[in-house]
């Protein structure tokens, strides 16, 4: 009885055509079937990040989702010229072929995904792939793929009614295109504005909350040169969790000897969190005013250090400067933001812009009209979000009569205004993901290999960047969407996998997502920035007469350290 009516029904379905019933709920493009699957295969390619089987499957179900779409644009536009379509006995058959084609590249995809993924490792120096989940992945991308593909059919369903209003009044071309037109910028609208800038405003709310939340790792310094004393012009608790990490977890005098086997200063942190002052400006005042009283301008360097988008001041950026100038130096960083770099860098890249100026200014005019031989030399640093704010704090007409002694950013993000020129006219035959800038006399750039041989000699100003090539908040870029990065030509960057290749739209999405996760890579890849490299380019950059030997030493040192 159980056979007959499974029979009944296989028969039912057969008649109905069961592969309409499986799709009609999201609709049937043929194109779209097979140019979502090809995308959902090359999502599982190699980029310049491994990927936890959560993540692949997200990636992979966004990248179906983008090829389906685009196959829905071009019957879109097909359908708009008015061109012949298939008649039903042929389109029928081209669903079957769709379907095949879609299912051979979906479990070719995740069959070669765990070889892929061992490349990245290999690249990388990571221990061999045990397994890339492919359930994990296969269920994860349909989630996401059947979300995003209805979203896209509320896109569609708008179009078509306001088309469909608008053909009332307009030709029936025009009125298709100009619904499509008006349903774009909706949609915009509210995900941009709407969404995203309300959710940006939720989350730097509730980052502000945690920070505030965060449990003091102990009494404020009892330093009267320590920022948030009770002699400090800042409050401990206004400096928020990053600001008193930066300031207590900094090296003492005798640490740095220790490392040193030198007599050294106890190095000088100076920081005014977002809770310090109500202004950028205000905020920039008080950090002078501390600074002028702690005797920052007596120092041999004075850096102005613009925080990463949470304040985060890179231990491993400092300690090496501290260390290189036997602690004979001051520090100062302000905070803008609460929020993580990357979330900055994706709604509003100019955050923290205004406070980086602000600061800037400040300690610029009172260093400048300071004598020329007893002023510190000054330094900016600033690392991801913070690198971008570090280029905008300053042009050439604020400096030009009184130029700082160097400027040293590491992990610039894609949107940054000097990194790209830079990047785009560099020297003939050099590569874009370490490019040489006229010889090397004022901009260098380095990576974890060094700073490679410059024809040129590096001038009094010195401005350094930098940059791994399997980094991508910097080599990120709307354009991978149609042209391919000239960071992919052959020699590859350190770390980057030889079967990495550029496909349109899906290596957009790809180092997207290799963006988000930049953080979570061995130190020395990725947007993880190690210590011994900032040693090295610190020391470039002071022009010191440490030996190679002597620097291998500090170096050993720091990888004691976890730095």
């Amino acid at each position: 009885m159980i056979i007959q009516r499974a029979n009944q029904l296989l028969n039912g379905l057969r008649a109905r055509r069961w592969w309409r019933i499986f799709l009609a709920p999201f609709g049937v493009s043929v194109l779209g079937i097979v140019l979502g699957s090809i995308c959902f295969f090359t999502s599982l390619t190699p980029s310049l990040v491994p990927r936890s089987g959560l993540l692949q499957g997200v990636l992979a179900g966004c990248c179906f989702a983008a090829g389906y779409g685009v196959g829905v644009g071009v019957k879109f536009i097909w359908t708009w010229l008015g061109l012949p379509r298939l008649d039903r006995t042929k389109r029928n058959m081209a669903i079957k072929i769709a379907i095949g084609t879609a299912v051979a590249f979906i479990v070719a995809g995740l069959v070669m995904a765990a070889h892929w993924q061992q490349d990245v490792h290999t690249a990388m120096g990571l221990p061999p792939v045990e397994t890339v989940r492919p359930f994990t992945i296969a269920g994860v991308a349909g989630v996401v793929a059947i979300l995003l593909l209805s979203i896209g059919r509320v896109f569609r369903l708008a179009v078509q009614i306001s088309s469909k209003w608008l053909a009332e009044h307009l030709p029936q071309k025009v009125a298709l295109l100009a619904s499509l037109v008006a349903t774009i910028a909706a949609f915009v609208f509210i995900g941009g504005d709407v969404i995203i800038g309300g959710a940006f405003t939720a989350f730097d709310k509730t980052y502000a909350r945690i920070d505030a939340t965060l449990p003091d790792d102990g009494q404020s310094p009892s330093d009267p040169l320590a920022t948030g004393s009770p002699a400090s012009l800042i409050d401990w608790s206004s400096m928020g969790a990053e600001g008193r990490a930066f300031v207590s977890q900094g090296p003492d005098a005798s640490a740095i000897s220790a490392v040193t086997d030198r007599p050294a200063l106890q190095p000088l942190r100076i920081y005014v969190g977002m809770g310090s002052a109500e202004t950028a400006a205000e905020r920039a005042r008080l950090a002078l005013n501390e600074a002028i009283r702690v005797g920052a301008f007596e120092r041999d360097a004075l850096v102005i250090a613009t925080p990463t988008g949470t304040g985060w001041m890179d231990p491993s950026a400092h300690f090496p400067l501290e260390v290189l100038l036997d602690g004979d130096v001051a520090t100062v960083g302000v905070q803008y933001s609460y929020l993580p770099s990357w979330l900055s860098l994706l709604a509003v890249p100019e955050y923290g812009a205004e406070s980086a100026r602000a600061v800037f200014l400040a300690f610029h005019d009172f260093w400048s009209r300071l004598p020329e031989d007893t002023r510190p030399k000054l330094y900016l640093f600033g690392l991801s979000l913070g690198a971008i704010n570090t280029d905008l704090s300053y042009d050439f007409y604020d400096v030009v009569d009184a130029p700082m002694d160097g400027v040293f950013m590491s992990g610039p993000p894609f949107t940054s205004r000097g990194w790209g020129q830079l990047t785009r006219d560099r020297d003939a035959g050099t590569p874009a993901w370490l490019p040489r800038f006229r010889n090397g006399e004022v901009v260098r750039f380095m990576n974890q290999n060094g700073i490679p041989p410059q024809s040129g000699e590096w001038g009094s100003t010195r401005i350094l960047y930098l940059q791994y090539a399997t980094d991508g908040i910097v080599f990120f870029s709307p354009s991978l969407i149609w042209q391919r990065p000239e960071w992919l030509d052959q020699p590859r960057g350190p770390g980057v996998s030889p079967r990495l290749r550029w496909v349109p739209i899906v290596t957009f999405l790809q180092v997207g997502f290799d963006l988000l996760t930049a953080t979570t890579t061995p130190s020395g890849q990725g947007h993880v920035y190690a210590g011994v490299d900032y040693m090295t380019g610190w020391n470039a950059m002071l022009g010191t007469d440490r030996s190679p030997e002597e620097l291998a030493r500090l170096k050993n040192a720091m990888a004691e350290r976890d730095l």
